[in-house]
């Protein structure tokens, strides 16, 4: 499977995890990081609680962003009103959240470590507030 598929698949999982909650709406954006306006992957939302979210699921123990990337996601989030979260699988773990102002900037992007989402990501459930 292609990268730009592997990432769609991701999204898609994602989405339907908010709809289950009954509480969340979610939907894909078309074309984000492919047009001329900052746009994250993934719109949810519950009750004026706004997320604006960059989505990774990767196959190592560190996930990188570029600059460019993340700064669109803040700059969608500041125009929107949105909390702007970075959503990333790492293999054999949930999905864990992280505020984007939370990664870790090297020289040229963002990263984040399994290390760094252990300490501050939130897991799904904690995310939607969902008791565990």
């Amino acid at each position: 499977m292609a990268n730009k598929q592997k990432g769609s698949a991701a999204e898609r999982e994602l989405i339907h995890m908010f709809w289950k909650t009954g509480k969340w709406t979610a939907c894909r954006v078309a074309g984000s990081g492919s047009m001329r306006y900052p746009s994250p992957d993934i719109i949810a939302n519950k009750n004026g609680i706004n997320l604006a979210i960059e989505c990774k699921k990767t196959s190592k123990n560190r996930q990188y962003f570029d600059a460019k990337e993340i700064e669109s996601l803040l700059e969608y989030s500041k125009l929107a009103g949105a909390r702007a979260l970075v959503a990333i699988k790492f293999p054999k773990q949930p999905w864990k959240f992280l505020d984007a102002s939370e990664l870790l900037r090297t020289c040229e992007n963002y990263v984040a470590t399994k290390d760094l989402l252990e300490l501050k990501g939130l897991e799904f459930r904690e995310l939607v507030g969902e008791r565990v």
